[in-house]
């Protein structure tokens, strides 16, 4: 059975991320009075940004009455405009090497393209709006659509709904995180592959047991190819 439709990762996977969303993060939190380092930081940004921030101040919020959901909010809105202004204004946004590319030869063999993430809609759009990704991708699904981010299969699951992609269908998972690969198996997908573009090492990301490790998103085609 051929693959219908492959689900990429953004950050890390398909546009270059300089750690500016962990820098975006640390700023946000250090307005609200917590100084962290990126290395405190880096491990949680392949999760959901308002879970990433509860898990922040679990740890470091000695007042448990003040960990939130209206906290949470208030610095993920601050966290969230310190991305749109950065992605608005810098120059820095690029696609990985050979990733559009890669879309085409996708969009050549009929195969769906979907984007999903953990920004929120608001910041993903925005980056695609920079990229002139509007025609080259079929959709994408941010963490605020759905009920459970990553490692949930929530986003995968809504673009197969949203392509009409059918559960016997091959469909396959890229990113550059464990979240990524452990979505892709809670989502049932026939190839789990994972990126070293991003935030993991080869062997950082070999525990996760993702059905293939790239080095470049070319090397994608081949494995559908096979």
């Amino acid at each position: 059975m051929s693959v219908k439709l492959v689900v990429f990762d953004m950050a890390g996977t398909t546009v270059s991320d300089e750690n500016y969303v962990a820098m975006s993060f640390q700023q946000a939190m250090k307005n609200y009075g917590y100084t962290l380092k990126l290395e405190d930081v880096n491990p949680l940004m392949r999760y959901e940004k308002p879970l990433a921030i509860k898990m922040i101040l679990n740890k470091y919020e000695a007042d448990v009455k003040k960990v939130s959901e209206d906290f949470i909010h208030e610095i993920h809105t601050d966290f969230v405009k310190i991305m749109l202004d950065f992605y608005t204004s810098s120059k820095d946004i690029r696609p990985l090497p050979n990733v559009e590319s890669t879309f085409k030869e996708l969009r050549n063999k009929g195969i769906k393209i979907g984007l999903d993430t953990g920004f929120s809609r608001n910041i993903a759009e925005l980056i695609i709006s920079r990229l002139a990704w509007e025609d080259k991708i079929d959709i994408m699904v941010a963490s605020d659509d759905v009920e459970n981010g990553r490692p949930y299969p929530d986003m995968i699951n809504q673009i197969k709904a949203k392509l009409n992609i059918l559960p016997a269908d091959d469909v396959v998972k890229v990113g550059d995180t464990e979240v990524d690969i452990n979505e892709g198996i809670n989502a049932g997908c026939k190839y789990i592959i994972g990126v070293t573009t991003g935030a993991f090492k080869r062997q950082e990301l070999e525990p996760y047991h993702p059905t293939h490790i790239i080095d470049d998103i070319s090397e994608l085609m081949a494995i559908i190819n096979s």
